[in-house]
């Protein structure tokens, strides 16, 4: 298979502090700056090489109906929810205006990504048309908004807007499992249904996905999370509910554990922690390695893509290119 040969002079121009590498409760000055260094010596010994950033597909597993690539780009990153800082929550809101997000997804299918993954509400819904209307072509998957007052509406608008995948939201899950009315997620899974999109559940507790293939629930989907930030009481994102949240490194083999034990398609998340494992191009490439190496061959990585400091979609699609050619 070949690839575009191009190469990073203009990545490099653009290239400053990157915010997406901030981990909490750190100087977040200095982190910036020991990241641009750290990533801007990589693209300068890259340009010395090679990018294999290419305008062709990046290779794609079997999704229903549809072929999905392997690296598809999440939508947290547009609505501010960094799982990070406060500080960066808002800088994500701030720049992804329409234009800024439209600007985003139109580069992720000229680097190969066919497929995004957002939220369903009303700023998603406003993006999605927008994109659509100029022409884009990536397959939309959605999650339900926890917010919204009524789960069965929401999935009726989002149904609306022709996903090929509905999903519901994985915080929900961990509350209703935590209170002990998990049974009553099997009715949403079942108006996902009626809709005609495939249907997923995400969660982040690792008991949850074993319980539903146990009881042999409808779904076609998982969204596995790698980090079970569910062990800590938390709130809604949405709802500026925040607590620091846990991301343990031993929680992603037992993710994988699960995604290996069942035959249907998982889209992992968080796989690069919400950030915490871009502070270096080896970290980021290492936790990319380390996903495709135990997920299975039908299954994708989802990842949240902020491209105001650096070409993030270029630079993960060139990750991911190179991974699977070995």
């Amino acid at each position: 298979m070949k690839f575009l040969i191009k190469p990073m002079t203009k990545l490099k121009s653009t290239l400053k502090n990157s915010r997406e590498s901030l981990p909490m409760k750190r100087n977040p000055n200095k982190k910036f700056l020991q990241t641009s260094r750290r990533i801007e010596t990589f693209v300068i010994e890259k340009e010395n090489s090679m990018s294999i950033t290419g305008k062709g597909t990046l290779p794609t597993v079997r999704f229903g109906k549809h072929d999905i690539t392997r690296l598809i780009i999440g939508g947290n990153q547009i609505r501010g929810f960094s799982h990070c800082s406060p500080e960066l929550d808002a800088e994500m809101r701030d720049y992804h205006s329409v234009e800024n997000t439209l600007a985003t997804w139109f580069h992720c299918e000229a680097s190969g990504i066919n497929t995004v993954q957002t939220r369903g509400d009303e700023i998603l819904y406003e993006r999605i048309r927008a994109y659509r209307e100029r022409g884009g072509t990536m397959n939309w998957i959605c999650q339900t908004a926890s917010e919204h007052p009524d789960t069965f509406e929401n999935i009726r608008d989002i149904a609306r807007l022709n996903p090929i995948g509905i999903y519901y939201h994985g915080s929900m899950s961990d509350k209703h499992w935590k209170n002990g009315t998990f049974d009553q997620v099997e009715d949403y899974l079942k108006a996902i249904r009626d809709t005609g999109a495939m249907v997923g559940i995400a969660a982040h507790i690792p008991e949850i996905p074993y319980y539903v293939e146990d009881k042999g629930w409808d779904v076609d989907f998982y969204m596995s999370c790698f980090y079970n930030i569910g062990k800590v009481d938390r709130g809604l994102v949405a709802k500026v509910e925040r607590v620091e949240e846990p991301f343990d490194d031993e929680d992603r083999e037992v993710t994988c554990e699960f995604i290996r034990s069942t035959d249907k398609p998982c889209i992992a998340y968080k796989i690069l922690a919400a950030s915490r494992k871009c502070d270096s191009p080896g970290n980021l490439r290492a936790a990319f390695k380390f996903a495709f190496d135990r997920i299975k061959q039908i299954d994708v990585v989802n990842v949240g893509m902020f491209q105001r400091h650096t070409d993030q979609v270029g630079m993960n699609a060139d990750i991911v290119r190179e991974l699977l050619a070995e």
